[in-house]
């Protein structure tokens, strides 16, 4: 056009006036539009708030739609237009008010999608959802976490959506980190509950649902994955009515919104399959409509209760919260409250900050109601009050669950310890330096000095994934010990009887294999509750209880049985009396009496007395676990024997060995495997299995 009136400022005026026409018939007309690269080059933000349609009669109105666009040219739908001005709208985090902010955690069972909903949330809101390997899950920033696949650590980032703020609180879903959503939800006014369109209702979800219900709040249901083949929507939607009805919620939370979406695919629609979207705009308008504003306390002293702390090497400790009451800004003299209301330091506030996105924004003053990150505090640790100096008494943390699991992390003092090159923490007191820093950030572990050993300390948690965490991190930094096997924490009620943890264990295999794992959980002592076809064909739905102790070194042997096709979820359900004894249910180990390097002939002979979990080379010394034997005892063995050399010749006597691959062992799989009389030595390089007393004669 520009070229065809000569290129002068006038040929440009007028084509933009042209444009600005064509787009208000567009609009009015429900047409796509077929300009956009136009659009673009004009400065959308401003242009597409020109372009909404006005109410009442337009003069435009009888005008013939556009025509189809152009071969080449892309196409903006309305609703795209649409939500691209409202994710454009800017909101100021310095002055936002009250009644803009949301603030909302995404709660689930495992892999039913909750980071990748997130992703997608922040895609559609226009802020950055990049990740230094190019992959997805934005909020999953631990190394373990992209490894494994699962969210370990809640984490809260923060977008804008028609000009509200909403804060977003991702929460793991493995019953293991169950105390991470319990902290969460004292800092959200509302959650999403997602589910699978195809699995329903599971053990974790019950539990965070439980804990959502308890505290008065009505989720938004967001049946996730409605794109699959396999999805059941109509009986998922049935089964998670169902399922608040048993948890006893009110009439009113019983009133909920549900979403169906496809996380992967990135869409949110109100109505499925009647109406499908490309886009997220319908889950985001749910969550400003339906999760209520802020509640704060009437006061203008500053206070809030620290929710989560990370380090930085510039900043020192940043402790994340929300804001009961008042306001904070850079400068103001604040002081730290412990449970007890007794003061632990006092200082300034140095920063105050909010998570945007990927990144963090730096705020001159923040208001109640608010999710922000507080700076200039060195001892404020998880469920400390932080407040202005005028308050003297502290805010009430979440209560949470106690732990189930305890395990005694201990020096390494076998012969081997100190040779990995590695290694770089040993003593004691590193080991205690780094477990009382995990407990300050982690709400679910607790510590203490060990009864049984000394210069040792009991780890306490809520099962063997959250502990082999721990212990995978600490391996990572450099950290070399000794860990002896979980035992089960007993309580007792209020005539003296013995108390055991419960978890809810459901259980999805095939029809064949059903059999086999209901008769192994019920050696576990545990009770059956519920059977049913699942919803794949040809496959068998199980629900029980089980003792926490029965399940202790369960998964490896029901991916055995089930020929790893089974899949097996567990949610701690509370404490009930004790259950009984269990019977054996691990054959014996093959256990070294001499120091060097296995042989291949030594092996070789070895392996008819059970399967090895060594390969010829290894290093070993007495009392060094390297095998699982046939039968029940353990068998004290000499792996390092090499074969004699000789001129006599025999037959078969120089035959070929042949070894299978020995057994690899994961730390998570390894914890669970300990009797009572061995432990693991853990070192950077390398994990042991090994008897607590390496002197066979003492042990006997």
């Amino acid at each position: 056009w520009n070229a065809r009136a000569g290129g002068g400022s006038k040929a440009r005026i007028s084509a933009m006036q042209l444009v600005l026409l064509l787009a208000a018939a567009s609009l009015l007309a429900g047409e796509a539009l077929a300009f956009a690269p136009a659009l673009s080059g004009l400065g959308s933000a401003s242009l597409q708030a020109k372009l909404r349609p006005a109410s009442g009669p337009s003069a435009l109105a009888g005008r013939s739609p556009l025509p189809t666009a152009r071969a080449g040219r892309s196409v903006l739908p309305l609703s795209n237009l649409r939500a691209t001005a409202a994710a454009e709208v800017e909101v100021d985090y310095d002055s936002i008010k009250i009644d803009n902010v949301r603030n909302c955690a995404i709660i689930a069972h495992v892999d039913h999608g909750k980071t990748t909903l997130v992703d997608k949330m922040l895609d559609a809101c226009k802020e950055s959802s990049d990740v230094d390997d190019g992959g997805d899950r934005a909020m999953d920033s631990m190394d373990l976490e992209r490894e494994r696949g699962i969210t370990i650590m809640s984490k809260v980032t923060s977008m804008t959506w028609n000009g509200i703020k909403l804060n977003i609180v991702d929460t793991p879903g493995h019953a293991d980190f169950g105390g991470e959503v319990e902290r969460v939800m004292s800092i959200v006014d509302g959650v999403c509950l997602l589910v699978d369109a195809t699995e329903g209702p599971m053990a974790q979800t019950k539990f965070v649902l439980m804990k959502a219900l308890a505290r008065g709040i009505k989720p938004l249901v967001v049946i996730n994955k409605v794109d699959r083949d396999t999805t059941r929507v109509e009986d998922v939607e049935t089964e998670v009515f169902d399922l608040m009805v048993n948890l006893g919620a009110t009439d009113e939370q019983l009133d909920y919104s549900t979403i169906y979406a496809s996380g992967r695919n990135g869409f949110a629609t109100t109505e499925w399959p009647a109406k499908k979207t490309d886009n997220m705009n319908d889950l985001l308008d749910c969550i400003v409509d339906t999760i209520p504003k802020p509640t704060v306390l009437d006061r203008p002293e500053f206070s809030m209760v620290v929710t989560m702390i990370e380090y930085d090497s510039f900043l020192g400790r940043i402790c994340t919260g929300r804001i009961t009451s008042g306001e904070v800004k850079t400068g103001d003299a604040i002081q730290c409250l412990d449970q007890a209301s007794t003061k632990i330091e006092s200082g300034r506030c140095t920063k105050v900050m909010a998570r945007k996105g990927q990144g963090k924004v730096e705020l001159s003053s923040a208001r109640a109601g608010d999710i922000v990150q507080v700076c200039g505090l060195a001892k404020a640790t998880v469920g400390h009050t932080i407040s202005s100096p005028d308050i003297t008494e502290a805010l009430d943390a979440p209560a949470i669950d106690p732990p189930t699991l305890c395990m005694t992390f201990c020096p390494n003092d076998s012969p081997l310890a100190g040779k990995d090159k590695k290694s770089t923490k040993l003593t004691s007191q590193m080991i205690k330096e780094r477990l009382l820093t995990e407990c300050e950030n982690n709400i679910g572990i607790t510590v203490s000095p060990s009864e049984d050993r000394s210069e040792a300390f009991d780890v306490m948690g809520r099962g063997e994934l959250q502990l082999g965490i721990l212990l995978e991190n600490m391996r990572r930094e450099g950290f070399e010990l000794g860990v002896c096997p979980p035992r089960v924490l007993f309580q007792k009620d209020d005539s003296g009887s013995k108390l055991e943890p419960i978890e809810e264990v459901v259980v999805e295999c095939d029809d064949e294999f059903s059999g086999a794992v209901i008769s192994k959980l019920s050696d576990r002592k545990g009770v059956m509750m519920n059977m049913g076809p699942a919803a794949e064909a040809g496959r068998t739905r199980i629900t029980l209880e089980v003792p926490t102790r029965g399940l202790l070194g369960y998964r490896t042997i029901f991916f055995t049985d089930t020929r790893g096709s089974g899949i097996l979820t567990r949610a701690f359900k509370g404490f009930e009396p004790y259950k009984g004894d269990l019977a054996n249910i691990r054959k014996g180990v093959l256990v070294s009496m001499r120091s060097g390097d296995t042989s291949l002939y030594s092996l070789g002979k070895l392996q008819a007395r059970g399967e090895l979990f060594v390969d010829p080379g290894v290093e070993v010394y007495p009392g060094m676990i390297i095998g699982e034997h046939s039968r029940d005892n353990d068998l004290e063995v000499n792996p390092i024997e090499a074969k004699q050399l000789t001129n006599m010749r025999a037959a078969g006597s120089d035959d070929k060995v042949n070894l299978p691959p020995p057994r690899a062992f994961s730390l998570e799989e390894m914890i669970p495997y300990m009797q009572p009389d061995e432990m693991v030595e853990v070192t950077p390089s390398t994990m042991r299995l090994r008897k607590a007393n390496l002197d066979g004669k003492k042990k006997k």
